[in-house]
């Protein structure tokens, strides 16, 4: 089988960072070298850029200022990891990728859903091979949340409508597309939820 790229995807809380690295250990243990990788970051340059956009004040940035550090991020971690691991002939397991920012700078925190494909367009040109949607109730995920300790939290801090948006937003956009989308019921439990993954991924 050759060299797969595979995105979670996910509200807050839903678990989607959990299930990306138990399926890289499932992938591992199956005999494939895979990269587990998240976004923003997965690059040294990302990483910095990660910083400025997940920390702060929720008003910290314009939804078209996070458009455009969010892309700079994503040219980065392509270059320097994803592109190279896939040339290589190694998996790629990603915690977020393009379709984040479709949906929370293209759809929930403005109408910027032309400026985001455009710029995906000519900068990043590329989907994974495979997206899993983790889709969990938002009481679910605040809980989850509340639970874990972090300053990352800027988007957290936006609320619970927001949350909603985004859940309702990532539906849509699986909905649309449902040659490379696939969506888990991620309020159960984990290992529940891992096995479902692992079919989706490994079949």
């Amino acid at each position: 089988m050759p060299a797969r790229f595979i995105s979670f995807e996910g509200i807050d809380g839903s678990g989607k960072t959990t299930q990306a690295a138990l399926l890289a250990a499932a992938m591992r243990d199956a005999g494939r070298d895979v990269v587990l990788t998240r976004e923003p970051g997965g690059s040294p340059g990302a990483e910095s850029i990660r910083r400025l956009l997940v920390e702060g004040k929720t008003d910290r940035w314009s939804p078209e200022t996070e458009i455009l550090l969010f892309t700079a991020a994503r040219r980065d971690h392509l270059e320097r990891t994803i592109a190279p691991a896939l040339a290589a002939g190694r998996d790629v397991v990603c915690d977020r990728f393009a379709d984040s920012t479709r949906v929370y700078q293209g759809a929930v925190r403005a109408d910027l859903r032309e400026m985001v494909d455009a710029l995906h367009a000519r900068t990043i040109g590329r989907e994974p091979d495979l997206t899993i949607l983790i889709d969990t109730d938002v009481d679910v995920a605040r809980r989850r949340e509340g639970a874990r300790r972090s300053s990352e939290d800027r988007f957290e801090r936006f609320g619970p409508a927001f949350q909603d948006a985004l859940r309702k937003g990532f539906l849509e956009l699986a909905a649309s597309r449902p040659d490379r989308f696939h969506v888990i019921d991620g309020s159960r439990p984990e290992q529940e939820v891992a096995a479902d993954v692992a079919r989706a991924a490994l079949a």
